[in-house]
């Protein structure tokens, strides 16, 4: 655990250079959320489990099971939820520095290259994730929406400032396990009634496959909802999540994940999600939290 508590001491102390120099006040709210980390054990280095909930998902990609619609967030509900292992802590100390994360290229045409760099095949398996998340990357933004994929630290917290009106203060929410578990799918039943956060803007930042950390991250002009949910899986799993709902879906491709899931068509109904815990969400400050 020393290593790991080092690399955190690092990045927290960049992430407060980063700060001081901008003059972000901002970024105590960031500092806080993520010196509550550094408590927790991220050990994730171990075999993860699948506890498939019913048979008839068995054809389903286990990953995508994390959409629902608005009448599935009340107290009581039962519902199969992927969550990975990985979380923020193993996701962070992975952001390089500026400038060598802008020295490396960042693009599709130059991937035989980065493979080379990185000494992967062009087969294998971590080559197409690679393929793959420089695709979404360099894919346009949908209509209402800005985009970036960053590779460091200060491009990310960069990107998530110029959303936000200027002078806004704002804070990083997430999911979080409550407890070490390697069971990654499985049914979860929500304990309490959600609660809604003060979001009248977000930005979401969902971790991606590549050989150093690297975010997707995005806004949307349309109208979208933030809550956080209390769940506890079938095996006693406790998960503090964080929910998004998106009221409008008129605009998403047709095969967005979301619609083979809940069996509906672009902008026929809003589209909620879970969010992994290796995801942030930038929030503006606020203490207006209540319940649905």
């Amino acid at each position: 655990m020393g290593s790991r508590f080092a690399a955190w001491n690092i990045f927290l102390y960049l992430l407060f250079m980063i700060a001081h120099r901008s003059g972000a006040t901002e970024m105590t709210d960031i500092l806080s959320e993520l010196e509550e980390l550094i408590g927790q054990n991220h050990d994730a280095h171990h075999h993860v489990r699948l506890a498939h909930p019913s048979s008839h998902l068995d054809h389903m990609d286990p990953s995508s099971m994390v959409f629902f619609t608005m009448k599935d967030l009340k107290k009581g509900t039962t519902m199969p939820i992927y969550f990975r292992v990985n979380e923020l802590s193993n996701v962070f100390p992975h952001l390089l520095p500026k400038e060598e994360a802008d020295s490396i290229p960042f693009s599709l045409e130059q991937l035989p290259f980065l493979l080379k760099h990185v000494s992967l095949s062009k087969d294998s398996a971590q080559a197409r994730a690679m393929e793959n998340t420089l695709k979404q990357c360099e894919n346009q933004p949908i209509e209402g929406e800005i985009k970036l994929c960053p590779t460091s630290l200060k491009s990310l917290l960069v990107f998530a400032r110029s959303a936000f009106t200027s002078g806004t203060k704002f804070k990083i929410v997430y999911t979080r396990r409550l407890n070490k578990s390697t069971t990654v799918f499985q049914n979860y039943t929500i304990l309490e009634v959600p609660e809604k956060l003060f979001a009248p803007k977000m930005v979401a930042c969902h971790s991606m496959p590549y050989p150093y950390s690297v975010f997707y991250c995005h806004s949307q002009e349309t109208e979208n909802k933030v809550y956080s949910v209390s769940l506890v899986g079938d095996n006693g799993d406790r998960v503090e999540a964080i929910a998004v709902c998106h009221m409008d879906t008129s605009k998403w491709s047709r095969d967005h994940a979301s619609f083979r899931v809940l069996g509906i068509e672009p902008g026929s109904s809003h589209v909620c999600h879970f969010f992994q815990p290796d995801n942030l969400i930038f929030i503006p400050v606020s203490s207006s939290i209540s319940n649905m």
